[in-house]
């Protein structure tokens, strides 16, 4: 039985381009950055959702949480640009950036009805903890997606490895 191999996400060229960018370490330090963010804000939102309690703070959250989003989407795609050579859809992440587009369209919307203020500040958290599914779905993808490098990494070592032992 033949092992399946796993699929390509950089060629050797986009491998040396992201290792060499500054922008991979960016991203680095944003992503848990606002996976933390993340964290704390869906915490205050559910609580004020089934408290009443701390809703200036839930909903002041979300806009940080949005502030955050926006600075890892914008370095993201300059990212994606020196590595793939295209701001976004680069085959690679394809559809991590639609689900992505998709995020941003919650969470602008939340902007757009927490700046207006016509919504009650209930109807507001519902709609960030629309969001933040939606967040939480793109950021299983992209945590896959760092699983699939460090095992395509892993592969090509072993290759790299076997080939030599036996030459």
């Amino acid at each position: 039985m033949q092992q399946s191999q796993p699929q390509v996400l950089y060629t050797p060229e986009q491998r040396v381009k992201r290792d060499a960018t500054r922008w991979t370490l960016v991203q680095g330090v944003l992503a848990p950055v606002q996976f933390l963010v993340f964290l704390v804000s869906l915490y205050l939102v559910i609580y004020s959702l089934q408290t009443g309690e701390y809703t200036d703070w839930a909903l002041a959250s979300v806009v940080l949480k949005t502030v955050v989003l926006y600075t890892i989407m914008i370095t993201g795609c300059i990212w994606e640009k020196v590595v793939f050579d295209k701001y976004l859809f680069a085959h690679a992440f394809f559809w991590e950036d639609v689900v992505s587009m998709l995020v941003m369209a919650l969470h602008t919307a939340y902007l757009w009805v927490w700046w207006e203020g016509r919504w009650s500040a209930s109807e507001q958290l519902w709609l960030a903890l629309t969001a933040y599914i939606t967040y939480g779905i793109n950021a299983a993808q992209y945590i896959r997606k760092l699983r699939m490098a460090r095992l395509q990494k892993s592969h090509q070592t072993m290759v790299t490895t076997n080939v030599q032992v036996s030459a």
